[in-house]
């Protein structure tokens, strides 16, 4: 018998390049921790535990992700890879059985309908490893996907040993895995820090589980946004502003009026009904429920778990909090 899906998220690593003390993943997008917003796509595809994998102020992770009950943690003390990352969860894999989700805590637009396709690719190729892919001409730097010349997954090769042929490859690995628990687990014990990092890299289990003759396929279900993590503060703004976009283009197509998109902030798990209208420089933020035929702003600040009945009036400069 198998478990539901289990999710391992990345979360030990340090903020270097944006130059904070902060670790990476507790940097906020609309209000929140950039890490819930993969916890949320998780759930979102049927995943029903989750581990993070904590290390770098593995304190100040675990008491913002405590408040969640299906999140356990994991520590890795040194951080020496993506392979040692995920060794550190041996007794969470040990105790699945079933799919596991090897995911990024800094890739906060990571989408479940990618997540859920993820998964069943999984399934219907009955495939013990599943590397997430998508396409872009910005491949630099990126582990390109080899194919066969029926199209099958053949392996990851980093740019720094690719020929002149395979940095053409427009096909890139996005660092979002499914795997059988129990042949993760095995293939774990069998990589090695070879590289001039001395790490281990998850992207060698792929690799070994093929060439003990078991399936490994490739699946282009990403969105190159999805797969770019946050590592500077220029990324946590366009990250910032994406979800901003996303959120007043939702409503909008709802029926919710926003005067002005580009100067209005709504957080995106705010509920708006239809033909409310969003005065200039109004900012929302939190989960608040606001009723149709509305009229908020300009200028007004709404806070919390605000809620508002149908057809109320929030006057300019009006701070509500809940």
């Amino acid at each position: 018998m198998t478990d539901g899906a289990l999710a391992v998220i990345l979360a030990a690593g340090k903020s270097t390049r944006m130059k904070s003390a902060l670790p990476k993943v507790l940097h906020e997008v609309c209000g929140r921790p950039m890490i819930e917003y993969v916890l949320d796509a998780a759930r979102a595809a049927g995943v029903t535990r989750i581990v993070a994998v904590v290390g770098h102020r593995a304190d100040l992770v675990q008491a913002q992700l405590s408040k969640h009950p299906d999140v356990e943690f994991a520590l890795q003390s040194d951080q020496k890879g993506t392979g040692h990352a995920v060794m550190m969860c041996r007794d969470q894999l040990a105790s699945h059985h079933g799919s596991v989700l090897v995911l990024a805590g800094d890739t906060p637009l990571l989408k479940s309908e990618s997540l859920t396709a993820l998964l069943k690719t999984q399934r219907d190729t009955n495939a013990v490893a599943v590397i997430g892919t998508t396409e872009t001409e910005a491949n630099q730097g990126l582990g390109r996907i080899v194919r066969d010349g029926l199209g099958q997954f053949e392996r990851i090769v980093e740019e720094r040993d690719a020929t002149d042929e395979q940095r053409r490859i427009r096909e890139i690995n996005t660092g979002c895995y499914a795997f059988d628990s129990q042949s993760l687990l095995g293939a774990l014990d069998r990589i090695r820090p070879d590289n001039n990092q001395a790490e281990y890299y998850l992207t060698d289990c792929p690799l070994v589980l093929k060439r003990d003759g078991k399936t490994v396929a490739a699946a282009n279900v990403f969105t190159v946004a999805e797969a770019m993590g946050v590592n500077t503060r220029a990324q946590l703004s366009d990250v910032t502003r994406t979800i901003h976009q996303d959120t007043a283009a939702r409503l909008m197509a709802s029926g919710v009026t926003i005067v002005a998109p580009e100067v209005t902030f709504i957080d995106p798990r705010a509920q708006i009904g239809t033909d409310t209208v969003i005065l200039p420089f109004t900012s929302i933020h939190g989960p608040a429920v606001i009723g149709s035929d509305c009229r908020i702003g300009p200028h007004a600040v709404l806070e919390g778990a605000v809620e508002l009945a149908a057809g109320s009036v929030v006057k300019a400069f009006t701070h509500l909090v809940k």
